[in-house]
């Protein structure tokens, strides 16, 4: 597919880089704009580390399925009064770490830049490399950015289709990038060229007037064509995905006023502590006026769920079930042709980003996992046979194996059932050997790993984490799963950029479009997670071929026996 980049890394193709008027290019004194080209599909790249392939394989293969995965979209409010944007003055202070950044440039096209990834995936009808239908969008949490209601409605308009409002509170933008806030710390577009905002005179981020208050204009979606399975990620539930809502919390978020700094009293070498348990402690320094708005409430998650039930969703749920809005869960299983997908919810409402699963869930999995397996390995390694038929099986969940590591006791938490980390459930799924793959996302990064069993009693699975669709490169990933025809099966994965423009002049009128290449234009820019922070992954992260041993006879494209 074709990809964006930026035009250092094209090739032979020209360099575009613009300076703000009067910059001088000093080693370490300012950062160039990088302006994007659009570039040739990168060629698959076959990986073999858990299969060889055989050199007649291509010739016989078929595709048993193909699905795209699209993850953490983080569609903020970016007017919100439960957000610490000032965080980011604190970027180079190590205690900060885990509380930066909160604050990006391109935030306010987010759901422009979503509506492009929706209309590139409903013209993709078949997967590039063995010609598949396209059956199913897999989609792996923080689909929001702060649990709020508004962000949850916007999400859900844009890919259900229906009337999307980026904006909130009053008529105007009254967030920090707007001139009446007073601070120079964020691109603030309105803003004069010179002397400029900290962005302009650092990294020479243009000067586009009215753009805060047409990306905040209500605009019409039409919505996913193809059916959408939904996820939850830490920061559906989560204060910016990392603290517990409170009474506090809640209160500031549909209130009239915001915060502009860190309160004096702040504790610094507990920073992450404090957010965890008390975020409305980080709310109460000096403040500016802003219009309250109701919809600005928090969401549970039986709500979050609950919103998956409307006339538009298809399947109804979106892979959540009547069970899940009864109990309060968000974890489910879904058959499609001869794949069974199992959704994990991995995020812990205690707080902290990373993620673990409950001990009822874990047992929830080998359930649902015996399901769809003739025989399976005890814990001790005995061989069950269970007489069932044998499905593939694709589990999906917004943390991986390398970030299910929020076990400890966390603050002012109430007491919780026993928690299980990567490694234990990484045990689990070597035990069931019709696992191929685990596709997640919160790492913002591409990154595809291989997870064979260390006792070598079942072929292993692939790790598939794709990168932020919010953060550069601002990309789906298709993935075609493939019956080689010589006793390996392939996962056949490839990048997709969506349809925004690759360079908007900012002479142009500001289409939906235009909006959408902007986003991934500033996103390309942004200091902590632009081009430099390595998201994109190594080639081999990113359109891959990858092999992996059978394993049974896979027969039809329905439910397979042994």
């Amino acid at each position: 597919m074709r990809r964006s980049r930026p035009a250092e890394e094209a090739g032979g193709l020209t360099l575009h880089r613009t300076l703000g008027a009067g910059e001088v290019v000093r080693s370490g004194t300012l950062s160039p704009y990088r302006r994007l080209v659009g570039g040739p599909g990168e060629a698959h790249v076959v990986r073999e580390d858990l299969a060889a392939a055989a050199s007649d394989a291509p010739a016989r293969r078929r595709s048993l399925l193909a699905f795209a995965h699209v993850t953490d979209l983080q569609l903020a409010d970016v007017q919100s009064p439960g957000r610490f944007e000032y965080c980011n003055r604190h970027v180079e202070d190590p205690r900060f770490r885990h509380l930066v950044p909160m604050h990006r440039p391109q935030e306010a096209l987010g759901a422009r830049a979503v509506q492009a990834m929706v209309e590139t995936l409903n013209s993709v009808p078949h997967g590039p490399v063995q010609g598949g239908d396209v059956e199913l969008v897999l989609t792996t949490g923080d689909a929001v950015d702060n649990a709020q209601w508004n962000e949850v409605r916007m999400f859900l308009a844009l890919l259900e289709g229906g009337q999307v409002r980026p904006g909130s509170g009053g008529p105007r933008y009254e967030g920090v990038q707007s001139l009446t806030w007073g601070d120079d710390s964020y691109w603030r577009p309105d803003g004069s060229p010179q002397p400029g905002d900290w962005y302009q005179r650092r990294h020479a981020f243009p000067y586009l007037p009215g753009l805060l208050e047409q990306a905040l204009e209500e605009f019409d979606s039409r919505g996913l064509r193809l059916p959408w399975l939904a996820c939850f990620g830490n920061h559906e539930v989560l204060v910016q995905g990392v603290g517990r809502v409170t009474d506090a919390v809640q209160e500031a978020l549909v209130g009239g006023s915001k915060a502009t700094g860190a309160p004096v009293d702040l504790d610094l070498e507990t920073l992450h502590e404090q957010f965890i348990e008390a975020p409305e402690r980080f709310l109460t320094g000096h403040r500016h006026p802003v219009t309250a708005d109701p919809d600005r409430r928090c969401v549970t998650r039986q709500e979050f769920v609950d919103a998956h039930f409307s006339a538009l969703a298809r399947p109804l749920g979106h892979g959540f079930t009547a069970a899940n809005r009864l109990a309060g869960t968000a974890y489910y299983a879904y058959d499609a042709g001869p794949v069974r997908f199992i959704s994990l919810d991995t995020t812990r409402r205690a707080g902290a980003s990373h993620g673990s699963l409950d001990e009822d869930q874990l047992r929830w999995l080998g359930d649902r996992l015996e399901e769809v397996h003739s025989r399976h390995l005890r814990a001790d390694g005995t061989t069950v046979r269970t007489g069932h038929d044998d499905r593939l099986v694709v589990v999906f969940s917004h943390h991986g194996l390398d970030t299910m590591t929020n076990l400890g006791v966390l603050p002012g938490a109430p007491d919780e059932p026993r928690l299980a980390g990567g490694g234990e459930l990484r045990d689990l799924l070597h035990r069931f050997g019709n696992v191929v793959a685990w596709v997640n996302g919160h790492t913002h990064r591409n990154r595809v790993t291989p997870r064979p069993d260390p006792l070598g009693r079942t072929g292993g699975f692939w790790e598939i984490a794709s990168s932020a669709l919010m953060d550069w490169p601002c990309q789906a990933r298709l993935v075609e799963l493939l019956d080689n025809g010589d006793g390996t099966l392939s996962l056949a994965c490839t990048m997709i950029d969506h349809e925004g423009l690759v360079q908007p002049d900012p002479r142009a009128s500001r289409s939906g479009s235009w909006l959408a290449g902007l986003h991934r234009e500033l996103a390309a820019n942004e200091p902590w997670r632009g081009v430099e922070a390595g998201s994109r992954g190594r080639v081999t992260d990113r359109n891959v071929d990858l092999r992996l041993p059978a394993p049974f006879p896979v027969g039809g494209r329905g439910t397979v026996s042994p």
